[in-house]
């Protein structure tokens, strides 16, 4: 079961918004409150969150910014109209995602928000992404507050009691004194290359909280609340290995202390089934049901800008109350009977300021899409009836460039990498590389993800993996290991040791009691193509960077590629798979 209105009525609701509907002689007084009485106040919060580089509208004129800020100015003009007054309030993750945005370090998207106007954001954890220098070149340009309360200062590696943004900041929105406290989720450090955050301390949010509230109390007056977190919506609480989110940081309050949450970074709809313990099955132009827990609203717009989550509120005898709530699509587009795509609701008409302010850099973009990275004098084979029968050189280079990337930036070292090849999706010709080559090969936008395990797991992994076909087919580097095929065929109970026998991984003598960390794409690491899940394992760390960027990584720094050095049958490394016991022998 769903919690839906007819789509109908939600995009009236929409159209009306958009078309100002201020001329209706027969329209209620717009002053009035939801019960007709006169002595309420009204307020709208407007929030997006999980931007994600998505400056500029998609291949299909879906979402983007300046489609953003023409609804974001009708809501505003339609809400001012009726007596009220909106705040403007984003999740955070406005870095990384997106190629024209990563390599402009995301500028075009904080000159897109000051646009848009917004009020305030939480930091993110893909804010440290890049080193602390881009952050703070980006908090100068933001014209709005970063908040967060639970990121503190390092000196000499030890926490200080001085923390790196505002906590809060108090808004007075058409007469209220509204307290917006910030947090990122405590995961952080586990996400982001250290070097990143050495110098930062992050707090529990169900513990800080308690703190800034005592600070609001006594230095401010307020009439209530907000939190603007980037800490995940897990529905009834449960986060798995995620840090506690949400839920949990309405839970851990006295009922009545936190009016709302809005939120980020599981980059979900906030959508709930009537019991509020589930999600709705969320469709562009369906009713939105926020989360409630503990008389605490709590709400979040998915990714990407492409909704606008627009929460009415009323505030009448020091109680809060939600009138509306709505996630507004976009310019999303859904298929219609003859499979053709059209607008899920009225076609928002790009406003002309953002979109020729932001096309210098989504141009800029392009421009660098195309200059040099490496260059190769040979093939790299990706060709799909190659890589998904065989090791290849690609394959190869792929799988080293994830392991030394989770190296070079983790406080591990991967030993080994595999790489499912039905992620693989072109050649790289001999000759110059450039970004847009790597996009090509990878361009799904998985995120390079690593694990840890004891020898035995891992044995018990690659008895699994090793012996699949077609896209399943792991490249893998570096190892000595042969793969028994037919084992399962003569020996339905055949033993993870009678399908591979491992010599070595990384150069390291294998050993059942030993411990080794690997480094795959989250596709996989998620089951994907069939694979074991290990995204549960306390020992899994998504590192939430696209493979694609780490690939284009590993071409800067490596200038010269030679195609010979990633020869699977030579190897370009003491230790390589023996790709001919592995493959030939496996491959339908």
């Amino acid at each position: 079961m769903t919690n839906k209105l007819a789509k109908g009525l939600i995009t009236t609701a929409v159209l009306a918004a958009l078309a100002g509907c201020h001329d209706n002689n027969d329209e209620p007084n717009p002053l009035l409150c939801s019960d007709g009485s006169l002595d309420c106040t009204k307020f709208t919060v407007l929030h997006t969150n999980d931007n994600h580089g998505r400056f500029w509208h998609n291949k299909d004129g879906e979402y983007g910014m300046a489609a953003r800020k023409t609804l974001i100015d009708q809501i505003r003009d339609e809400v001012e109209y009726h007596g009220g007054q909106t705040i403007l309030l984003s999740g955070g993750d406005i870095n990384t995602g997106v190629p024209e945005s990563d390599m402009q370090d995301a500028v075009p998207d904080f000159i897109g928000m000051n646009l848009i106007r917004y009020d305030a954001m939480a930091v993110g954890n893909h804010e440290f992404d890049n080193p602390l220098t881009t952050l703070d070149m980006q908090a100068k340009i933001a014209q709005f507050p970063m908040l967060a309360a639970n990121i503190y200062k390092k000196i000499d590696g030890q926490p200080t009691d001085e923390r790196y943004f505002k906590p809060y900041q108090v808004f007075e929105v058409n007469g209220l004194n509204i307290a917006i406290i910030g947090f990122t989720t405590k995961d952080t450090p586990k996400v982001v290359s250290p070097d990143n955050v050495k110098d930062l301390h992050f707090t529990e949010p169900q513990e800080e909280i308690h703190k800034v509230l005592a600070e609001i109390a006594a230095n401010e007056t307020v009439d209530m609340v907000f939190a603007l977190t980037h800490m995940g919506h897990y529905a009834n609480g449960e986060h798995g290995t995620e840090a506690p989110g949400d839920v949990m940081l309405a839970r851990s309050l006295e009922q009545g202390k936190l009016q709302a949450i809005i939120g980020g970074h599981s980059q979900n709809p906030v959508c709930m089934e009537p019991d509020g313990k589930s999600y709705a099955d969320f469709q562009p132009g369906d009713e939105c049901k926020p989360d409630i827990q503990n008389g605490t609203f709590i709400m979040q717009a998915y990714e990407w800008g492409k909704y606008v989550g627009r929460a009415d509120f009323e505030y009448q005898d020091g109680k809060l109350s939600l009138v509306n709530y709505q996630l507004i699509p976009v310019n999303l587009k859904q298929k219609n009977e003859a499979g053709e795509l059209v607008f899920a609701t009225q076609e928002i008409v790009q406003d002309a300021v953002v979109l020729d302010t932001l096309k210098f850099y989504q141009d800029q973009g392009q421009a660098l899409l195309d200059e040099v990275l490496s260059h190769t004098d040979g093939k790299l084979n990706g060709d799909r009836n190659d890589v998904r029968a065989q090791q290849t050189n690609l394959g190869q280079l792929l799988t080293r460039a994830y392991g030394e990337w989770v190296t070079d930036n983790y406080a591990v070292t991967s030993d080994f990498a595999v790489m499912n090849s039905g992620g693989i999706r072109d050649s790289i010709q001999a000759g110059d590389i450039t970004y847009r080559d790597v996009i090509k090969v990878q361009p799904f936008g998985n995120a390079v993800s690593f694990v840890t395990m004891s020898g035995a797991q891992v044995q018990d992994y690659l008895a699994n993996v090793a012996v699949k076909t077609g896209g399943g087919m792991p490249q893998l580097y570096p190892m000595e290991m042969t793969v028994h095929c037919d084992a399962t065929e003569i020996n339905p109970d055949a033993s993870a040791s009678d399908i591979v026998a491992i010599k070595s991984l990384g150069g390291r003598e294998f050993a059942l009691e030993d411990k080794y960390t690997f480094t795959l794409i989250n596709f996989s690491a998620k089951g994907g193509d069939k694979y074991p899940i290990v995204t549960e394992l306390p020992t899994y760390v998504d590192t939430q960077i696209a493979d694609a960027a780490v690939l284009r990584e590993y071409f800067v720094k490596h200038k010269d590629i030679k195609a010979v050095d990633y020869d699977p049958a030579r190897g370009g490394h003491p230790v390589f798979m023996r790709a001919g016991d592995v493959v030939k022998s496996c491959a339908k």
